[in-house]
This record gives structure tokens, sequence and C-alpha cells, in this order.
């Protein structure tokens, strides 16, 4: 009986088996994996997408990487990254905080701010390319001039507009986030803090947000490397227009391979994308410290 006792916390101080993770360990290794390594191998071939695929060395990296659309792509794909950041970081978190409250008005808003995640990206890029047409749009409907611009046609706003729609669709999923982080805060930090007779402001920035610093991170990372497969949604609303202004590194992606036919370097393109958003992920995870996986509760 003893023996069984002590075999059975044995087993509890060594943890879950490494067996339970072998399902998704299996999904993972056939449909991420697996398919990496094609597109790798597709990256050193000459293919059209129909014909027979021939080895073809370096040729289709030396082709995308002295392309200057590759760069321009890249350099679309970071501006996209950094505005879509810093403005939906902000406006994400003010929103999650302030729909944590317990104020049932503040429930009605937060299923309100959830509206917008509910629909595909497709149906919210064709939508916003309706009302911001400037001869059938909102602009035009409402008779205010400058509302009527030609949003999508300019090179100097479309990136910006592209930011606004993406924010529009994207920040209340991090306001969810930040909703469920500020929720697990223990209300004894702000009693205490209220008897030390600290006000809103200072309990945001001394406690609400060192409490946050593990939803932070999390947040970051799915927006910054979200900005990668933004595809769908430019796709949509400009096509990668005017010009290349928003022809961001995915989209360059599906235009080399399905547009001009050369599935080799759509798939360098494609091996560069995956090795950027690794990269990224990385990056932002290494800001938690070491011990990322422990509880955001510190001093609770």
């Amino acid at each position: 009986m003893s023996t069984t006792s002590g075999s059975s916390r044995r087993a509890l101080q060594r943890g879950p088996s490494g067996w339970l993770a072998a399902p998704a360990l299996a999904f993972f290794l056939l449909f991420a994996i697996i398919p990496l390594g094609g597109v790798l191998f597709l990256s050193f071939t000459s293919w059209d997408g129909l014909g027979e695929i021939k080895l073809d060395g370096l040729s289709s990296w030396t082709t995308v990487l002295t392309d200057p659309v590759t760069g321009n792509a890249l350099l679309v794909t970071a501006k996209i990254m950094f505005f879509s950041f810093i403005v939906q970081a902000p406006i994400s978190l003010l929103l999650g905080v302030f729909t944590a409250g317990g104020q049932k008005y503040r429930a009605a808003l937060a299923v309100l701010y959830f509206v917008p995640l509910l629909l595909s990206s497709a149906a919210v890029a064709i939508a916003f390319k309706a009302l911001l047409d400037p001869n059938f749009g909102l602009g035009a409907g409402l008779g205010i001039p400058a509302l009527s611009q030609d949003w999508l046609g300019n090179s100097d706003l479309v990136l910006f507009v592209v930011v606004f729609v993406i924010a529009w669709q994207f920040v209340p999923f991090h306001t969810l986030i930040y909703q469920g982080g500020v929720r697990q805060i223990p209300g004894s930090l702000y009693e205490a803090a209220q008897i030390d007779g600290a006000g809103r402001i200072q309990q945001f920035f001394n406690i609400t947000l060192p409490q946050l610093k593990y939803t932070i991170i999390t947040s970051s990372t799915l927006m910054v490397v979200g900005s990668l497969a933004y595809f769908d949604l430019v796709f949509v609303l400009t096509g990668g227009g005017p010009g290349y202004a928003t022809r961001l590194l995915p989209l360059h992606m599906y235009l080399t391979g399905f547009k001009a036919n050369d599935m080799g370097a759509a798939s360098a393109l494609g091996v560069i994308l995956v090795v950027i958003g690794l990269a990224l992920a990385l990056l932002l995870q290494r800001l938690g410290g070491k011990n990322r996986n422990a509880s955001q509760l510190e001093g609770a």
C-alpha cells in the first residue's frame, strides 16, 4: 500500500505524462512542420504551379532578395505592424480596464465592442470599401466634402486607412484579453492603495500595469505577429494598391505565386515570412523574462 502511494506521489511530482501532448504534436507535425518543409524545398525549385518541378538552386532566392518590390513589401509590412500596434495597444488596454468594471452599462458596452470581431475580414473590407467610395460612399451620402476624398486611391492616405480598418476590427479582441487580465487582479491591492490615499491614475500605473505584464506581452505578440497575416483584409480593400503602397509581404507572396505563376519565388517569400514571425514572437516572449510562465499576480 505504501509502495503504491509512494509511486503516486512521485508521478504527481513529475507532472503529467509527456504522452498527453502526443496528439497535439502529431497534428503540429502533420499540418505545420511537413508543409513548411515542402515550402522550403519549393523555394529551391522553378515551378509555375502546373508543370514539372525543377530544382533551380538559389535562383528563386536571388530573384526575391534582389527584387525592389520585395524590399518595398517588407517596408510596408513594417509600417503596418508599427502603426497598427501603436494604435491598437493603448486603445485596447484602456477599453479593457474600463470594461472590467462591475457596472451593468460597462457589460453592455463590452458586448458592443465585441461585434466587429464577429465579422470576417473580407466582409469588413467590402463594407469599408463601399463607405470610403468618393462617389457613392459615406462622404457623398452625407454631403461632407472632407469625407469624399479618394481614401483608397491616395498613396499618402491609404496606409493609414488600412491601419484604421485593422484597428476597428481587432481592438475588441485585445480589449477582451485585457478585460480578463484586469479581472484576475485581486481587489485587495486596490483597497490597500485607496487606504494609502492613491488615486485612480496612481492605481493604474502602480497596480494595474505591473500586474498586466504578461497579458501585455501576450497581446503585443498577437498584434505584432498577426500583422503578418492581414492578407485577406488588404487584398479585398486595396488589392495592394495604389501602385505598391499597401502591397505587404503576404500579399506580395500571393501575387508572385498565383498571378506571376512563380511558385519558387513565392515559396522563398513564405519562408521569409515564417522566419520573421518566429523571430518577432521569440523576441517579444523574451521580454517576459526567464520565468514568463509564472503568475502575473505578484504581491497578491
